[in-house]
């Protein structure tokens, strides 16, 4: 299987995994570029078990098989391949040529859209040695391409049928050929097959046209045969049951008109006599399975039957092993008596469970799988979270370019990881979780549903722990939702919150990312566009929080603010939403985290006479206020002489502050964060400005007093006592300012006797736990 999916958390990766991860993660640093793509370096060998695996683990972290990839595989000499899966891939004819030059013996090719006839050319050319040939979903080299001539196209078509074969692979074993539509001559399967005679497993899933199905008999060694979704099967029957040696049968559907047979009843007797090896037989989506009533006149009275499906009674003593029932007629996979071990149906969880193994690589299927698991889920009536995980995992990785398994399968992962299941929630799981959900947006990046499963889904996630290991893709992908003009519902808030929290509780390192990807820049363009709209709504106000969380203690986002015009967007907030509490202290506290950068401060000058008349301000509490405080005791920090503002005097600004400092009350508690308290504890030394003490010192206070245990043990850790100690013993600070710094040392005093207290009591009761 081409994607593996869960790995337990105590089961490590293999180091040879983690280093193909790591190379395929870093291709152009490890391989040079030519013209044509990817090239090994001069003297580079590389084994044909490398090879293969560097194939399979490329596509399993999310990357895609290209012509550029495939370059690496140009000299036969110095590369091998034997066994190759491709998927979801956008490789042209050209690097199929690469890749088949090694004469494969299994090629497996599904969602590649842009191979065209001449691959099915190259199949023939080099496929003498192949064993098993599989051209799933979305790869039409049958099919006509854009600049295809139809009478050329058929002419080509019918040359192979002259000549007696339509693969040259003479030594083929399995074949899947899906999805050929197109109307073809009557000889054609009879072509295909004739030139085949060592072939044991067929699947002619969703074919056109097969006729009568009388040349199947060319293939008398097949032992599994699948012809889902093909029409008119009714009359293939006889030449079905012909097949002596066949094990695995497949007839199912999913056009409910397709799936209808006369005489049901018979005719799945006659299968299953017929076929006496036969120990898997999927007959969903028709009604073969009848009604669940014995008709007399079809079996011996005298016998007795133990099976609510009439035509497999013949089995009832011999079950099979497995049986298809998904989306019968008369919802047969819900009767009591069936003659099978394993059953795929809707019933129950096993069964939708065994369905969604079985149908992994049908979408037409498993998308109604997916839907299934999805209301069991939301009912939270599941007892197999894991093997359901591992199943929709897959399926989406699988069939990534399939939007409705996409949207289908992104719900039901949804509630999955809302659960929070910690023993299934391993560090492996919840990154294969995140990586195929990011794939999977990127690629519908303009399905707003699956942008907003995919958002709602990161979300349950802790923020930013989970997602560190993808933190720059994410970031760029949710850029790119918030940003979309067209693109202004549910995914684009639920988008800037996500963002929002990646902003928040993350280092400088990251918030410089941040600030590289351009996120300043963006939030300004998304407030502007509300501004222009006179919009005041949720999304503004995060996108200055966001600026707020990003700028904190970074000062290359600060000036990338200030040079983005972010003084131009505050004056309008500033103007036309005065009056929103949370929009005020969000962008106050964003103009504090700049006022903090000393170079930067001149730039605030301008507003001084805003940030005055902000002191009066009681909005969101004491918030909006403090932070006009923060601000001014910042620019006053730099002396007089820096002081610039002619509208109103250094002296009168500093008064109201003061006057403001002492109407705020100490036991408020409070919308901010701080991670460091430098900041402050530099205002508590300029003794050139006492009223910066004043401010810097009530921060203080207040923080150690409401959040003792988040905040002493930070003013313990920077040095902040002795800070503090300081303003007590100094000459300089008025007396205000010693009462609130002792307030400060007293708050922390308190802090460590509780805590000696609380150790206390539990080393006794540790010692009571050791005597019992």
């Amino acid at each position: 299987m081409l994607f593996s999916v869960i790995k337990s958390e105590t089961e490590p990766d293999t180091l040879a995994n983690i280093s193909l991860e790591c190379i395929c993660k870093n291709l152009p640093d490890i391989f040079h570029q030519d013209e044509f793509g990817f090239c090994l370096d001069p003297g580079m060998v590389l084994p044909k078990e490398i090879c293969e695996s560097l194939v399979e683990v490329y596509q399993r972290t999310g990357c895609s098989i290209n012509d550029k990839f495939a370059n690496l595989f140009d000299n036969k000499r110095r590369t091998s391949l034997q066994k190759v899966t491709i998927w979801n891939s956008s490789i042209t004819n050209e690097g199929l040529k690469k890749i088949l030059q090694y004469n494969l013996r299994e090629l497996d090719l599904a969602y590649c859209k842009n191979l065209t006839f001449t691959s099915f050319d190259l199949i023939n050319e080099y496929g003498k040695n192949m064993k098993s040939l599989s051209l799933g979903n979305e790869v039409k080299i049958l099919n006509l391409t854009s600049n295809s001539n139809e009478n050329d196209w058929k002419n080509k078509l019918l040359s192979y049928i002259t000549r007696g074969y339509v693969f040259n692979t003479p030594n083929l074993t399995h074949l899947v050929l899906k999805n050929v539509r197109r109307k073809l001559e009557s000889s054609f399967y009879e072509t295909l097959l004739v030139s085949l005679p060592n072939l044991t497993h067929l699947n002619l899933s969703c074919c056109n046209d097969l006729g009568n199905f009388s040349y199947i008999k060319n293939c008398p060694n097949l032992i599994s045969l699948i012809l889902f979704n093909c029409a008119n099967l009714e009359k293939a029957i006889p030449h079905i049951c012909k097949l002596t040696k066949l094990k695995h049968l497949d007839i199912s559907q999913t056009d409910d008109q397709e799936g209808k047979f006369d005489h049901e009843n018979q005719v799945l007797k006659r299968i299953v006599a017929s076929l006496p090896n036969l120990i898997s037989l999927d007959i969903s989506g028709t009604n073969l399975a009848g009604k669940g009533n014995v008709e007399k006149d079809l079996f011996d009275a005298s016998q007795e039957y133990h099976s609510d499906i009439p035509g497999l009674a013949g089995r009832a003593k011999n079950p099979l092993e497995f049986l298809g029932l998904y989306g019968t007629h008369h919802r047969a996979c819900k009767r009591h008596d069936i003659p099978a071990i394993k059953i795929s149906g809707d019933a129950n969880e096993n069964q939708i469970l065994t369905a969604g193994t079985v149908y992994m690589n049908r979408p037409q299927m498993l998308q109604r799988v997916l839907n299934d698991l999805f209301h069991f889920l939301r009912a939270d009536a599941c007892l197999n979270i894991g093997r359901i995980l591992q199943i929709i995992l897959e399926g989406l990785n699988t069939h990534a370019q399939e939007k409705h398994i996409q949207i289908s399968g992104s719900a039901a992962l949804f509630y999955i990881v809302r659960n929070k299941n910690t023993n299934l929630l391993t560090k492996n799981v919840k990154n294969s979780v995140i990586n195929t959900l990011l794939n999977s947006m990127k690629l519908h990046i303009n399905d707003e549903t699956m942008l907003r499963n995919g958002c709602l889904t990161l979300c349950q996630f802790r923020i930013p722990q989970d997602i560190l290991f993808v933190y720059n893709r994410l970031v760029e992908l949710l850029l790119h939702i918030i940003m979309e003009k067209e693109r202004e519902g549910f995914a684009q808030r639920i988008g800037i919150y996500l963002m929002n929290s990646l902003a928040c509780q993350v280092n400088d390192t990251q918030k410089e990312i941040l600030g590289n990807l351009g996120i300043i820049e963006k939030m300004l363009t998304l407030i502007g566009s509300r501004i222009d709209k006179g919009l005041c709504d949720d999304v503004l106000e995060v996108a200055w929080s966001t600026m707020w969380n990003v700028t904190d203690e970074t000062p290359s986002n600060c000036q990338r603010f200030l040079d983005s015009g972010g003084m131009t967007c505050f004056m309008f907030c500033l103007q036309r939403f005065h009056e929103k509490n949370e929009l005020m202290r969000n962008m106050m506290g964003l103009l504090g985290n700049v006022a903090e950068v000393k170079k930067l401060r001149f730039h605030l000058m301008p507003y001084i006479k805003v940030f005055y008349d902000l002191l009066d301000s009681f909005q969101d509490g004491i918030e909006v206020s403090y932070n006009a405080a923060g601000v001014i005791s910042h620019i006053a920090s730099d002396g007089p002489k820096a002081w610039k503002c002619k509208e109103v005097s250094r002296e009168m600004v500093l008064m109201k502050m003061v006057d403001a400092i002492e109407k705020w009350n100490l036991n408020s508690e409070r919308n901010i964060n701080y991670r460091s308290f430098e900041p402050i504890l530099k205002l508590t030394r300029v003794q050139h400005t006492p009223q910066c003490q004043h401010w810097a010192v009530w921060a203080l206070a207040n923080l150690t007093k409401v959040y003792p245990e988040k905040y002493c043990p930070i003013l313990d850790a920077e040095g902040g006592l002795n800070d503090v100690q300081f303003l007590i013993d100094d000459i300089t600070p008025y007396q205000r300012i010693k009462e609130l710094a002792k307030m400060v040392i007293s708050n922390y005093y308190q802090y460590k006797q509780a805590e000696q207290r609380s150790l206390s009591q539990s080393d006794h009761m540790n010692i009571v736990e050791q005597f019992e």
